[in-house]
C-alpha cells in the first residue's frame, strides 16, 4: 500500500503564508508526476499545481503568482509554498502522485494523500 504522507495544513489569516509538504516512497517519488488538489465544501476537487519528476511546473490560474510547487529528491518530498492567501483559498489539500504520461495511467496507478486542511479567516 502506497502512502503519500502530507504535512502543513492549518488556519491562517488573510495575507499570510502555508507550506504543505508530501513525502512518497522513493520509488513513486523518482518517476511520477507529484501534484496538489483541492476541495472546498460544496465544490469539485480541483487542480492547484503540479510538478515533473523533470522539474516542469503547471498551476490553475487562479494561484499563479502566489504558490509554488517544488520537490526534493533528497527527501522524496514535494512541497506547496502558499503565499497571498485568501479566503476562496480555504479547502482541503490534496497530495497526489501521477504516472509520468497518460498512456502510462493504463498500467500504472494514481496515489493520494489523506488530505489537510486549509483555512484562510481573520
Amino acid at each position: 500500500q502506497v502512502q503519500l504522507v502530507e504535512s502543513g495544513g492549518g488556519l491562517v489569516q488573510p495575507g499570510g503564508s502555508l507550506r504543505l509538504s508530501c513525502a512518497a516512497p522513493r520509488n513513486i517519488f523518482s518517476i511520477y508526476s507529484m501534484g496538489w488538489y483541492r476541495q472546498a465544501p460544496g465544490k469539485e476537487r480541483e487542480l492547484v499545481a503540479t510538478i515533473t519528476s523533470g522539474g516542469t511546473t503547471t498551476y490553475a490560474d487562479s494561484v499563479k503568482g502566489r504558490f509554488t510547487i517544488s520537490r526534493d529528491g533528497t527527501l522524496n518530498t514535494a512541497h506547496l509554498q502558499m503565499n497571498s492567501l485568501k479566503p476562496e483559498d480555504t479547502a482541503i489539500y490534496y497530495c497526489n502522485a501521477d504516472p509520468p504520461s497518460r498512456a502510462a495511467l493504463t498500467y500504472m496507478a494514481r496515489y493520494w494523500g489523506q488530505g489537510t486542511q486549509v483555512t484562510v479567516s481573520s
